[in-house]
């Protein structure tokens, strides 16, 4: 059986926590069907309770598999966001690869902007596309991988910081956050080159 792969990122312009890359594999000519399952779309187009049934949809069918990797505010303050984001979509892959056999991978589809810059996937036959999560499913299904799987990761730290809303905003550059920065402080969850840019503007 061959697999269609898509790739998509959550997390691009948050002030704190990491980017993560959500990939998602379905075989080819994999008909998406499910009772009571919401219309498909980007993560960004459905509500948390939408992106949390079609994420158990993910993790229980026998035919889709999916992975996640991430990469922290300090990779990001270094290399930038791009290149980070372009990191984790690699190591998403290489996860990915661990549940099916990278010869079963026909084709990778990307969201615009994400590109895999590893080496080792030169041969992979991969098309970035812009507005991909919203074109093609494999990318709305990785949208959705990348989107729960971060927010899960900030409400966890909501729980180690509770003065800054991170279960409400998940680390965007909100009224609320900026207000917390101001009273608490910057911490290590923060993107510095982030604020910077922010308070400049």
């Amino acid at each position: 059986m061959d697999y269609i792969v898509g790739i998509d990122e959550a997390g691009r312009g948050a002030l704190a926590g990491p980017v993560v890359v959500g990939v998602v594999a379905i075989p080819k000519g994999f008909k998406i069907s499910g009772y009571k399952l919401p219309k498909l779309k980007d993560s960004k187009g459905l509500s948390a309770n939408q992106r949390s049934l079609w994420y158990t949809y993910i993790r229980k069918h026998p035919q889709i598999f999916f992975a996640s990797a991430r990469v922290y505010q300090r990779r990001i303050d270094k290399i930038n966001i791009t290149q980070s984001s372009n990191v984790a979509a690699s190591r998403a892959l290489d996860n990915l690869f661990k549940e099916i056999p990278r010869k079963r991978v026909s084709k990778v589809l990307l969201d615009g902007g994400l590109y895999l810059g590893s080496i080792e996937h030169m041969g992979i036959a991969s098309k970035t596309i812009v507005r991909g999560d919203e074109k093609h499913n494999p990318i709305k299904l990785a949208s959705i991988v990348a989107k729960v799987t971060r927010d899960k990761y900030l409400e966890k730290l909501d729980f180690r910081y509770p003065q800054y809303g991170l279960a409400r905003h998940k680390g965007y550059g909100t009224k609320a956050h900026f207000k917390a920065i101001k009273e608490h402080g910057i911490l290590e969850m923060h993107r510095l080159t982030f604020l910077k840019e922010k308070i400049k503007n």
